[in-house]
């Protein structure tokens, strides 16, 4: 269970062009910690675990497990195990053969090897299913061999690409509370890659947000959710958007409503956009805002208010069943909920 550790580390893919998908990378997860990794397309999560695991190479600076840099040690060497989004089972082989199948190349007695898949499908829920070919299993029961697989080879590292977007919302829970258990259970150092929200704020205990332009913040999902570090994060993080306005005269009576300041007072204090999470903002009897939409998501509804002459309306996250399309209504936000960035976008101090 090592700790990774990326030291000033750079990946292009053209040594000749000054195109980097990481440039200059330091990131430090800990040993037995479970690291997800967030962030749009094309940002570079899947580069970044396939980097760890020796399918792409580091152009520059240093991939260390604990003290052993590993830039040149090839996949087989490093002792950590993949499962892959497309779950990459054998078709011709039982969900026996597939999940001992590594074991099987690597020489295991077979005693001991059919030992190991026996446990790691009784882990898994599997015992009843080893004689069927993967075809025959449904998609979870097939990322169920994908991740009995890697399981058996007992890993000094779990990492996991997006390994759920195939599956039906009701599959994803299930499975996310699976994996949630094996690593409290086995303990190893895991890093997973996913675009879902839910899944990241769930499973754990540090989250990584890139962006194209390369890291962005490195916390824990209630660090990250409370105390984003720039407008990218705010407005990535959170199954909601957090609301951001503009500190301009377009969203003057936005910020007048939000915040009790005029456009000038906020402009003087440094700050450069506000920002009020759905969940922060209470709606109560007034005039200022009016209803433009509302989605019913079951207990609660997310709640489109339209200000003044702004073009994006602010959201609010309400219990109220009442509320309905063409209400006014008046917002309220605690003082202390809000939050403040510069014109950089960085945040400032309360």
């Amino acid at each position: 269970m090592p700790n990774i550790v990326f030291q000033h580390a750079d990946k292009r893919y053209d040594e000749r062009a000054e195109r980097y998908v990481f440039r200059d990378l330091n990131l430090h997860i800990r040993k037995g910690e479970f690291t997800v990794l967030v962030g749009p397309s094309g940002c570079g999560k899947s580069t970044l675990l396939r980097m760890i695991a020796g399918l792409e190479s580091v152009s520059g600076g240093d991939l260390l497990f604990d003290d052993l840099r590993v830039n040149e040690l090839p996949p087989v060497k490093r002792g950590v195990a993949m499962v892959f989004q497309n779950y990459a089972l054998y078709a011709h082989m039982t969900v026996y053969d597939n999940i001992g199948f590594g074991l099987k190349i690597a020489g295991l007695p077979k005693a001991e090897r059919h030992a190991l898949i026996q446990d790691a499908a009784r882990q898994l829920q599997l015992e009843e299913l080893l004689q069927r070919k993967p075809t025959q299993l449904s998609g979870g029961q097939r990322q169920r061999v994908a991740i009995g697989r890697a399981i058996v080879r007992k890993p000094s590292a779990f990492l996991f690409d997006e390994p759920l977007s195939n599956l039906d919302a009701n599959l994803r829970a299930q499975m996310r509370a699976e994996i949630a258990e094996l690593h409290r259970k086995h303990g190893v150092t895991t890093v997973y890659v996913t675009h879902d929200q839910v899944e990241a704020m769930t499973l754990a205990d540090r989250i990584v947000v890139l962006s194209r332009h390369g890291l962005e913040q490195f916390g824990t999902p209630d660090e990250l959710f409370d105390t984003p570090a720039n407008l990218f994060v705010a407005g990535f993080m959170g199954s909601h958007r957090m609301n951001l306005v503009p500190v301009d005269e377009t969203h003057a009576q936005q910020l007048l409503l939000l915040t009790g300041q005029s456009t000038g007072e906020l402009a003087a204090a440094g700050i450069g956009t506000i920002g009020a999470r759905p969940e922060d903002i209470e709606v109560v009897d007034g005039s200022a805002a009016s209803v433009q939409l509302v989605e019913r998501l079951g207990a609660e509804s997310l709640v489109h208010f339209a200000v003044g002459g702004s073009l994006t309306p602010l959201c609010a996250l309400s219990t109220d069943r009442s509320i309905a399309f063409g209400q006014a209504r008046a917002l309220r936000v605690p003082p202390h909920k809000l939050h403040r960035f510069g014109p950089n976008g960085q945040r400032l101090a309360p």
